[in-house]
């Protein structure tokens, strides 16, 4: 499966010192999450928390209640299919897959299955800006698709101090800032999205403590936007979510 990059770990150990999670947000809330929910997308639109989970045989998307938590709706892929990053736009959900070169496209309300769609590379982390799908492969890029033809409009480089960044996973545009999961870390980056340069390191290393993990839940992933400004944020097999203010950045 996914391996950490030695570049990436290299960058780690240089950005750990630029800041920690109490100068950098707050906790305000924390709601219970699914922990049999390998969490690879989330996004949250109203009182409806949408979801993609991997592994294969068992992945999915879903239509949650929000904050309850309660199933509206689920959708099961097929078991050769391992579910990854998830965006919604203009009313319809997009949802990537790991290694098969497919996405899936959904009715928002219904998820109905509307269409299916190609792309080059793995899938990992999908987002939207309003006109365009955002779209994380593992590597240090990031592509601008057409949400008609899937086609490349045009790819950005995670770059932090001239460095590139890896195994970028999941994504959530908030305002003028892309937020992104780095794999297998409690790191998440907080990107300018023309440029693709990092504009901030945020650590999230005692938002959910390893000593205070049950042994099931795996590593952070999953970003949402809410209404309010914040960050809902939680992790493969967590059973909970985690409402996070953010403090304003250093200059």
């Amino acid at each position: 499966m996914k391996l950490l990059l030695l570049g990436t770990c290299a960058w780690l150990a240089a950005a750990c010192g630029q800041g920690s999670g109490d100068e950098q947000y707050v906790v305000t809330a924390r709601y219970s999450h699914d922990p049999t929910a390998y969490t690879q997308g989330l996004v949250l639109s109203g009182n409806v928390l949408y979801e993609s989970s991997g592994l294969y045989g068992q992945s999915e998307v879903r239509r949650l209640e929000f904050p309850s938590g309660r199933i509206l709706a689920a959708v099961r892929l097929d078991s050769s299919r391992f579910g990854e990053g998830l965006a919604l736009l203009d009313g319809r959900l997009y949802q990537l897959t790991w290694k098969a070169h497919v996405g899936y496209i959904y009715d928002a309300m219904t998820l109905a299955r509307a269409d299916s769609f190609h792309y080059a590379g793995e899938g990992w982390g999908l987002a939207a800006d309003g006109d365009s799908l955002i779209m994380s492969d593992g590597s240090d890029s990031l592509r601008w698709l057409s949400p008609t033809s899937f086609q490349v409009e045009r790819v950005a480089h995670v770059r932090y101090q001239a460095a590139p960044i890896y195994q970028i996973n999941e994504l959530e545009l908030v305002g003028q800032d892309l937020f992104a999961n780095v794999y297998q870390t409690n790191t998440v980056l907080r990107i300018d999205p023309a440029s693709g340069q990092v504009r901030e390191v945020l650590h999230f290393e005692d938002l959910y403590p390893l000593s205070k993990r049950p042994p099931s839940a795996d590593v952070m992933n999953g970003i949402a936007a809410m209404p309010d400004g914040q960050l809902l944020l939680t992790g493969k097999d967590w059973p909970v979510m985690f409402a996070v203010r953010l403090r304003a950045p250093p200059p």
